[in-house]
């Protein structure tokens, strides 16, 4: 627990002051943010802002992790350094992405195919290594196989769980980059999921099956790294949303969102909650699903559902205030993670001898 503490203090306080250096700097250098002209009206005054914020917070977490595990003696495990991997592999995609729409002055970065198989390769790298660096107990970061609370069903095979996880990196890295239209809307949202990611691999330390086997324990292989790493990026992005609440001095850019998205695949398939994944960030699911309906409506019918997708900004058609937009999306996103982690613990209770 410990380790824990000093992961999310570190990167908190690095985040916090290093996030005003990374907005003079960013401002310096001309690298703000460019308005699509269809988007909200609200939207234009918001040109120039600084982006590619979320390299503060990656780089906060990476330190944190580090300076963590080596604070208080905690080995560095395969767990915690594929899931950073993960997220600072998709950091790059995305820093890239947003590097290109800033060289070329325009709102259009990497070409979607481009940066899907990006998303896909380094996804498809850590699906494949997951399921090596077995511990002395024979354990890997994580097993050919779906989950929900833990593992269950039979053994996929490598190569369908590979394009499994793929798909769900993708899905997650994309879900946080369309939530990231509002101010601290995509930031806010992701500090209850990794919060919820903290408490769940706590709750696996607590009852690790290599520490006391017992009907209710978890057959995870690094619950301890795991919740470091959570707690890494938890307390990075607070620091860094002091500075992107409504009105933000910067933003994440898609560097942010897609290690943020990787970040949240990653601990889900380390902490065999893969499927839970889908309570613990409901508000991402439900934005996706939007932009669905609406595309597929249109394409369909020639008629939209929403008055622009994705959701939160048919909300600011509709006259809702930002803020109010913001904070009623939080609420949302912290009954989702309330609800995992109910049944994240309904699940434990029914193993227990009555």
């Amino acid at each position: 627990m410990k380790t824990i503490i000093v992961a999310g203090a570190v990167s908190l306080i690095l985040s916090l002051f290093g996030t005003p250096l990374a907005i003079n700097i960013f401002r310096r250098h001309g690298y703000g943010q460019l308005i699509r002209e269809e988007g909200p009206a609200a939207h234009l005054t918001k040109r120039g802002t600084p982006t590619m914020g979320g390299t503060v917070f990656v780089i906060a977490a990476v330190i944190g992790y580090v300076v963590a595990d080596l604070a208080t003696r905690q080995p560095m495990t395969a767990s915690g350094l594929l899931v950073l991997g993960l997220m600072a592999g998709l950091g790059l995609v995305g820093f890239v992405d947003d590097f290109i729409k800033i060289y070329r002055q325009t709102s259009l970065g990497l070409r979607s195919g481009a940066k899907l198989a990006g998303q896909s390769v380094i996804g498809a790298i850590f699906a494949v290594e997951v399921l090596h660096f077995p511990d002395p107990y024979g354990l890997t970061p994580a097993d050919p196989q779906l989950s929900f609370v833990r593992d269950f069903g039979p053994v996929l095979g490598v190569l369908p769980f590979v394009v499994w996880i793929v798909f769900m990196i993708g899905a997650a890295s994309n879900a946080v980059n369309l939530t990231d239209g509002l101010d601290g809307l995509a930031t806010g949202a992701a500090i209850l999921s990794l919060a919820a990611y903290v408490i769940i691999a706590n709750w696996q330390i607590r009852n690790d099956c290599t520490v006391e086997l017992a009907r209710n324990c978890y057959l995870v292989r690094d619950p301890q790294d795991i919740g470091v790493v959570a707690a890494a990026l938890l307390g990075a992005c607070l620091g860094f949303l002091w500075y992107n609440a409504p009105p933000a001095k910067i933003f994440m850019g898609d560097t942010g969102s897609l290690a943020l998205g990787g970040a949240l695949a990653g601990l889900a398939v380390c902490t065999q909650t893969q499927l839970l994944l889908l309570l613990l960030g409901g508000l991402f699911v439900i934005i996706t699903m939007s932009v669905m309906i609406q595309v597929g409506s249109f394409k369909l019918t020639g008629k939209r559902v929403f008055r622009m997708a994705p959701l939160q900004h048919h909300f600011e058609l509709m006259g809702w205030a930002e803020t109010t937009i913001v904070v009623r999306f939080w609420l949302i996103a912290g009954i989702f993670v309330a609800l995992g982690l109910c049944v994240f613990y309904i699940e434990w209770l029914q193993w227990l001898p009555t």
